[in-house]
Parts: C-alpha cells; sequence; structure tokens
C-alpha cells in the first residue's frame, strides 16, 4: 500500500511481473528447443509466452490496481483503463475468503451496484482483508459516517 495526501494507492506485487515475463522467455526457449520439428508444438509454445508477455507488460504498466481517496475509489477497468467509483455509489465492501481444492484463497469485493470489481492480494500487494478494513475507513471518514 502506498500512502500520501491525495489517498491510498495498492499494486502489483514487485515481483510478479518479473516472474511472468522470466515464464514467458522460458516459454519461448523451451518452445524452441523442443518443438523445433513440431510447428504445433512451436506454435503453442510462441501463444503461451505471448500470452505471459501481455500479462507480465500489463502489470508494468498499470501496477496500480486500486486507489482510494475521500471522493471514492479509482479502480482497473479492462486492460489498461481506469472507472472512477464515488463513494455514494458503493454498496459494499467485502473480503471474502474461499477454499477450494485445498487452497484458501482471499478476494477484496467492491460492490457498485452494476459492476462489482474483485482483487486478489496478487492484485493488491497486500491482504485484502486489510485493504477492505482500510477502504471502509476511508469512506466512513469522507461520508462522515
Amino acid at each position: 500500500m502506498e500512502t500520501d495526501s491525495d489517498g491510498d494507492s495498492w499494486r502489483v506485487r514487485p515481483a510478479l511481473p518479473a516472474l511472468k515475463l522470466t515464464g514467458a522467455a522460458l516459454m519461448l526457449l523451451a518452445g524452441l528447443m523442443l518443438g523445433a520439428d513440431d510447428p504445433v508444438r512451436l506454435g503453442l509454445a510462441m501463444l503461451s509466452a505471448a500470452a505471459l508477455l501481455g500479462w507480465g507488460l500489463r502489470d508494468l504498466l498499470v501496477p496500480v490496481r486500486l486507489a482510494a481517496d475521500s471522493g471514492g475509489v479509482t479502480v482497473v477497468a479492462g486492460l489498461a483503463g481506469r472507472r472512477r467509483l464515488p463513494w455514494a455509489r458503493i454498496e459494499r465492501i467485502t473480503a471474502e475468503a474461499r477454499a477450494h481444492r485445498g487452497l484458501r484463497t482471499q478476494l477484496l469485493e467492491i460492490d457498485a451496484g452494476d459492476s462489482l470489481h474483485l482483487f486478489s492480494a496478487n492484485d493488491l500487494g497486500a491482504p485484502p482483508d486489510e485493504v477492505a478494513a482500510r477502504l471502509r475507513e476511508t469512506r466512513a471518514r469522507a461520508i462522515g459516517g
């Protein structure tokens, strides 16, 4: 989390883009080494590498996934867009924990009525329950309640 005079912001953990870009390079290298004689295998490796590259570049170009200030929150929309949600439009802020196949994950949910925005700990660089608590505090100060 980053805090300044304008508010708080949460960003992708710095190691994630590096891992994704390294994975893209390794996938391409594996495709070239193992699929040189097989165009399908090489094509799949290149497609996988391109997807990882795009995913990693998005994290580098748009690292801040969520920002909050006295006026509301700004969330990432689409690949690199932003959407501003005033506090009055936000109906609910929760951190939901789910267990699936032995793994426990937690997501921050921001319900704005017509849209639902979900963020993982990797998106935020912080535990979603802590971010939810901070957002609720900021909202309470902003709307005076």
